[in-house]
């Protein structure tokens, strides 16, 4: 059988007196894709991002593709290439144009040559739907073409994992269909990915698992039919109907 691919166990984050993970366990298969929801505050983002250390776990143990993410040996800036990740913000910088976007960590964390990570970032782009936008700067593209922008620098240094915290909550609600759409692609291509977001039709149409997480705990998780429709658990009843009441 194979290895999951992400294997966190018994993850505790403090912040101060603040108990925002109480002991998480989350396993994704390759090729997976777990959409975690729950209310605000139940601690989805800094599970996300404890699974590439921009958050320190207090306790627990990570292995990312085999790798022991918290081990004092493991080089994190070399493991975090095999990790993707985009953020509620698309945090670009104004003054690169987006093929400089793209090309940047290519060239200064990977290594590559800049002719290299230009053919590399354009084939990025093309991904994305973006080929004509390369030398456009992020002043110049709509929120929802600079998040596009954000995913093609991170799929650039070919990642085996994508973690998405809210892809979709800074754009207005026309832009958020380019940017699932391009989420839906890198699903279709084998992408393992850990999605964070409110879109839940797109939980319902792609997910292969849901996680509902509330007050630091995961709750309950099964296939999208199963927490949408038939959820076992009360308080995942009730934040499903909530939900589709709004």
């Amino acid at each position: 059988m194979t290895p999951p691919i992400i294997e966190a166990r018994g993850i505790h984050k403090h912040f101060g007196a603040l108990h925002v993970l109480k002991g998480v366990d989350l396993i994704v298969a390759e090729r997976e894709l777990v959409f975690v929801i729950g209310p605000s505050g139940s601690g989805k983002s800094t599970l996300l991002r404890c699974l590439n250390r921009l958050e320190e776990p207090t306790s627990g143990a990570i292995r990312i593709d085999g790798i022991d993410l918290l081990h004092k040996a493991t080089d994190i800036n070399r493991v975090r290439q095999r990790i993707g990740m985009v953020f509620q913000s698309f945090n670009l910088y104004p003054h690169m144009t987006a093929l400089g976007n793209v090309t940047l960590a290519l060239r200064k964390v990977a290594g590559r040559r800049r002719a290299d990570a230009d053919t590399i970032g354009r084939d990025a782009l093309a991904r994305v739907g973006l080929a004509d936008r390369a030398d456009h700067y992020p002043g110049q593209l709509s929120g929802g073409q600079q998040q596009r922008v954000a995913i093609a620098r991170a799929i650039a240094l070919e990642p085996r994992v994508m973690l998405f915290d809210e892809p979709t909550s800074a754009l207005d609600p026309e832009l958020v269909g380019s940017v699932l759409a391009v989420m839906r692609a890198l699903r279709e291509s084998g992408m393992t990915m850990v999605v964070v977001s409110h879109e839940m039709g797109f939980a319902r149409a792609a997910a292969d698992r849901v996680l509902f997480m509330d007050e630091g705990l995961i709750v309950e998780q099964g296939p999208p039919a199963q927490i949408f429709g038939t959820p076992r658990e009360e308080r995942t009843r009730t934040f499903i109907g909530q939900i589709q009441r709004h």
